[in-house]
């Protein structure tokens, strides 16, 4: 049994954005370990097939709730069929998000807004449906996918570099609030990471090989197993991130602004 996930071994695990990338590495992982599994996204096939394969390799109980977390009332369905089941969550992982290059006029009001409602106001909404039992507990854990985008602007994808900027000091804050109810929160900032984020975000073009999705799962789990508010996945990654304080934000912003600006422009 893997020394990290063996810490949730037999409780239950929520995660979001279960059907694709570092969600089902995450799964993965936990299940593994011995961990049962509430699993969540809007691919009820994917998820279906997901939860047979790890219930039959790895004797875990999984559970399956089709959401689309840019509606408003997704967090309180998921939460309410964690009730029904008389599940309690031990591990909230809330890794659904998703982002889209272009310049910000041309690209549409909705999937903008829709962008902030996924990886902002879900992320807030479950984090504070499921803190109140794990308080009441004393115990628990949260992991929360930012990146590391969330370390600076990022021309053509503004919108997803803010609202990744925002899981990053939401979870470091109340990593600091719940230290006396014992409940640890980190936030996992992974860079390009072999998934479909980037062929959804219309990012292809710009994508060097990146690290595994397993690899960035078995980086937060640890990070968050051992107390850290946040982790950056890589040390390639870490570098980049930290490096930009060296220099003044605008510089660093420009020079990103050059990397990414749509050709012909």
């Amino acid at each position: 049994m893997p020394p990290t996930t063996a810490e949730w071994s037999g409780k239950w695990a929520l995660i979001t954005g279960a059907s694709a990338g570092i969600g089902v590495a995450l799964a993965e992982e936990l299940g593994k370990g011995g961990t049962n599994l509430v699993l969540t996204a809007r691919r009820k096939d994917r998820l279906d097939a997901l939860a047979q394969r790890l219930v039959s390799a790895y004797k875990v109980k999984a559970e399956v709730v089709t959401a689309d977390l840019a509606d408003p009332a997704a967090p309180e369905k998921i939460f309410t069929f964690t009730q029904s089941k008389g599940i309690e969550i031990d591990l909230l992982i809330n890794n659904a998000g998703f982002g889209k290059y272009g310049e910000f006029p041309g690209v549409e009001k909705e999937l903008l807004l829709d962008m902030v409602q996924v990886n902002c106001t879900a992320v807030v909404h479950l984090t504070h449906l499921f803190l109140q039992g794990m308080v009441v507990r004393r115990r628990g854990d949260i992991l929360i996918l930012a990146s590391t985008a969330s370390f600076q602007a990022v021309p053509y994808i503004s919108t997803y570099a803010a609202t990744k900027a925002f899981d990053l000091l939401f979870a470091e804050g109340l990593a600091e609030e719940m230290k006396p109810y014992g409940i640890r929160v980190c936030a996992l900032c992974p860079g390009t990471t072999e998934s479909e984020f980037h062929t959804v975000a219309g990012q292809e073009k710009f994508i060097h090989r990146g690290e595994s999705a397993q690899k960035v799962a078995q980086t937060g789990l640890q990070a968050l197993a051992a107390g850290k508010s946040y982790v950056i996945s890589g040390l390639g990654n870490y570098l980049g991130a930290h490096g930009e304080r060296l220099v003044p934000r605008r510089f660093v912003t420009r020079i990103t602004a050059r990397m990414f600006k749509p050709k012909g422009e």
